[in-house]
């Protein structure tokens, strides 16, 4: 049985991407396209959202 190549799409520009060890660069298409996602987040333009944990022991701040 043949295997099926999944293909995904790049991340940066869309372009359609072989998911197999031979795509060096995968999920983006090539260097530029993975450096110009490197450079978002970089510059912080990408953020992962998260809350602030109070530490065990401490009491959470007062709410004004």
């Amino acid at each position: 049985m043949a295997e099926s190549i999944r293909i995904v799409a790049c991340p940066t520009c869309r372009a359609e991407v072989r998911w197999e060890a031979q795509s060096r660069y995968r999920p983006f298409c090539s260097e530029r396209c993975r450096l110009i996602d490197l450079g978002q987040w970089a510059s912080e333009n990408y953020r992962v959202p998260a809350e602030e944990e109070t530490p065990p022991g401490e009491l959470p701040p007062a709410a004004h």
